[in-house]
């Protein structure tokens, strides 16, 4: 089996039968302080990969919780070296859940490619998913790549057929499918249309498949893992986050948001 973290996961939820679970939190937001107990809160409550945002100044992928959450995140200083030592701080206890950085291009220029995917893989990181590096621009990746670090790439319903089909082979890690639809919840998630665009993406890759945007409670979530490999929750676990006081609340917070979801996706099985 793989050395990665991302393929044995992968592959031991396959075996389980089990849906994964991937949330997203944005680095150092509510609480700088408290980041690394929120990620093994995470992991206690469910999660099989963590999705790690890498605050940014122009974030342009993203809605305005997230916007919102990068924003509050650089006011407190937060970079990609602090975050490092973050993802370092939690392989102390924790070196079985995979980590995925999700973020910009620009903060890893500014460092350089071979001296980041240096760093990342000495931290503990497992994927880098850079929403503005299109597939068409993936080879200054390269560097990353060759270090070890799976190159998360994004699908859409937008995506053309002749570009799906080269994201498809290029998978690594999985495939990220952005669900445009319903983000209010599962009574307006079109899960037909989703069902039908992931299981064409399953016929042409060997990669699992994530689905993400619009998955927003326990509901939501077991729609989507009906035919996905596993659910991607972001902006309803930051806004959740979000008002926390302190360290301590964001955890409870984590916990009560992200335990029925795994329950609810469990129970399906």
């Amino acid at each position: 089996m793989s050395d990665n973290r991302l393929d044995r996961r992968f592959a031991e939820l396959k075996s389980a039968g089990r849906t994964g679970l991937i949330p997203f939190i944005t680095a150092g937001d509510p609480s700088p302080d408290g980041v690394v107990a929120l990620m093994h809160a995470l992991v206690d409550s469910g999660a099989d990969v963590i999705e790690l945002g890498v605050p940014f100044s122009d974030p342009m992928a993203d809605g305005p919780v997230i916007q919102h959450a990068s924003e509050r995140a650089l006011a407190r200083g937060v970079g990609l070296k602090q975050i490092l030592a973050w993802v370092a701080q939690f392989r102390a206890r924790d070196n079985d859940t995979p980590i995925v950085l999700m973020g910009y291009l620009n903060p890893v220029e500014r460092v350089g490619y071979p001296e980041f995917a240096r760093r990342a893989v000495e931290a503990g990181v497992d994927g880098v998913l850079l929403v503005d590096c299109p597939i068409e621009e993936s080879a200054v990746l390269a560097p990353l790549r060759e270090a070890g670090l799976k190159q998360i790439l994004l699908a859409a319903p937008t995506t053309a057929n002749d570009r799906l089909a080269r994201l498809c082979e290029a998978a690594a890690g999985f495939l990220y499918y952005v669900s445009f639809a319903g983000i209010t919840g599962a009574s307006h998630l079109n899960t037909q249309d989703i069902a039908a665009r992931v299981a064409d993406i399953r016929a042409r890759s060997a990669a699992p498949v994530a689905v993400g945007f619009g998955i927003r409670d326990a509901q939501s979530a077991v729609a989507i893992a009906a035919f996905a490999d596993a659910v991607v929750i972001g902006s309803a676990l930051v806004d959740t986050l979000a008002g926390a006081q302190d360290a301590d609340e964001a955890v409870r917070r984590a916990g009560q948001f992200l335990s029925p979801i795994r329950a609810a996706l469990d129970a399906r099985h």
